[in-house]
């Protein structure tokens, strides 16, 4: 009895003791557990971030390159609107032969063929009869449809493309896209309020390039998309083809 009195309070308090190393345990291992997917988390957000940060530097210093200037000649240019600039660089183009004929795409319903003479400086020699004005676009998706039918109508197969140097990428995108058996030759156009300043140092210049880059993806996830299904239409067609021979 005696014993129970001097051992019992401490065995007592060892048992509690343990009782709460261990509650200690399970709280810090829970604690390590819920922290795992958090610090996994907070990885793959970082490496996506540096990713997509690296990206787009490389996407503004390609676009903000002077770009180099070629003579290849094609069936037609296609100039999508967006700035003055574009369309003196493709009447310019047609002006020296390098193509039959040329469409801008996008115009405002309120423009008219005066208005593309007065860009033009006046002259309107090889405007009324080589130069088409679509008014249905209205984006750049919408330009690459437009360019489809006009090509398709005049049986082109090779066309220069003339836009913003920045807007060039994507606009390749969604032509290539809609049109993957005719030959694009890009003419990229610099912005003139983009040769004045660095593009880091400009907040317009920035913003504009980091939204253009933005678009990019799904413009490229609707490339993919289009190949793939324009794939499984050719060897569809290649399998009835096949078939077709084969019963003959």
């Amino acid at each position: 009895m005696m014993r129970f009195w001097r051992d019992g309070p401490l065995v007592c308090f060892r048992q509690a003791e343990r009782s709460l190393d261990s509650t200690r345990s399970g709280k810090f291992s829970n604690h390590r557990t819920m922290k795992r997917p958090l610090n996994w988390i907070i990885g793959t957000a970082a490496v996506v971030f540096w990713i997509f940060a690296f990206g787009f530097i490389l996407f503004a210093v390609d676009v903000m390159r002077v770009p180099e200037t070629t003579a290849r000649r094609a069936d037609g240019i296609i100039v999508l609107t967006g700035g003055q600039l574009r369309i003196k660089a493709g009447l310019e183009l047609l002006k020296n032969g390098r193509a039959k004929r040329l469409l801008i795409t996008g115009v405002n319903p309120q423009t008219k063929m005066a208005d593309i003479v007065r860009i033009a400086g006046g002259e309107s020699r090889n405007l009324k009869c080589c130069v088409d004005l679509g008014y249905e676009a209205l984006n750049t998706q919408g330009n690459a449809d437009e360019a489809r039918a006009w090509a398709a109508e005049h049986g082109f197969m090779s066309l220069i493309v003339v836009t913003s140097s920045y807007h060039m990428p994507r606009s390749l995108m969604e032509l290539n896209g809609r049109l993957p058996e005719i030959e694009i030759i890009p003419h990229p156009v610099i912005p003139q309020g983009f040769r004045d300043n660095a593009w880091w140092l400009d907040a317009k210049t920035a913003r504009v390039l980091l939204s253009e880059y933005i678009k990019l993806f799904p413009a490229a996830v609707r490339l993919v998309a289009m190949r793939a299904f324009s794939g499984e239409t050719r060897a569809t067609g290649n399998n009835a083809a096949a078939r077709s021979t084969g019963a003959l």
